[in-house]
């Protein structure tokens, strides 16, 4: 059994990253600031740092609680669907940028976060990210049954990348920007492509 003191320093670790991940959410990364995350917590600014390295780890934690319920999206948007990989590799990439248009500071997050494949990244950091790779690799391995798993992951992070890049363009407020239903009619013109050339 824990002791009191575990039991409150969990809580606490608990705390300050379900508060990191509401000032992210309303403000961005850069609204992540120690000072106020204390006071949000009702702790001392060092206490934090008992927790976490500095404020980068816990964004990265914030970051692996988004990118699971940004997984769980993309599942449930396949679960019990029954059509083709084309219609399932759609239906993950409008629940993609459907999660990024009703959160999108902390989809930002996901992508502007100091992590590198080459750095220390937690396991688990990585496993969330490949979970929702996972996904996207079942229709595209029924689009290329002749792909080993070096062309199929390849294939995999290009799919995720274009549509990526067409979330991204399409929700800036800039001039690139167009409405979601437009966005909707991109992802599906490219996706239905896939394989069929």
């Amino acid at each position: 059994m824990a002791s009191k003191v575990a039991v409150r320093k969990a809580a606490l670790r608990e705390k300050l990253v379900s508060l990191a991940e509401a000032r992210i959410s309303s403000g961005g990364l850069r609204a992540l600031k120690a000072r106020d995350l204390a006071k949000d917590a009702g702790c001392a600014v060092g206490a934090i740092y008992t927790h976490f390295e500095d404020l980068d780890a816990l964004a990265l934690e914030v970051n692996g609680r988004t990118f699971v319920r940004l997984g769980a999206a993309v599942s449930a948007a396949v679960d019990g669907h029954e059509g083709s990989p084309h219609e399932r590799l759609i239906a993950m990439s409008l629940a993609y940028l459907h999660f990024a248009a009703d959160q999108p500071r902390l989809w930002r997050a996901l992508f502007s976060a100091d992590v590198s494949s080459d750095g220390p990244v937690p396991q688990w950091y990585v496993d969330a990210l490949g979970g929702l790779f996972e996904h996207i690799a079942e229709p595209v391995a029924e689009l290329f049954p002749g792909f080993d798993a070096r062309e199929l992951d390849l294939m995999v992070r290009a799919l995720f990348s274009s549509v990526h890049g067409i979330v991204l363009l399409g929700l800036e407020k800039r001039i690139s920007a167009v409405p979601i239903d437009g966005i909707e009619r991109m992802i599906a013109q490219l996706l239905v492509q896939v394989g069929n050339t």
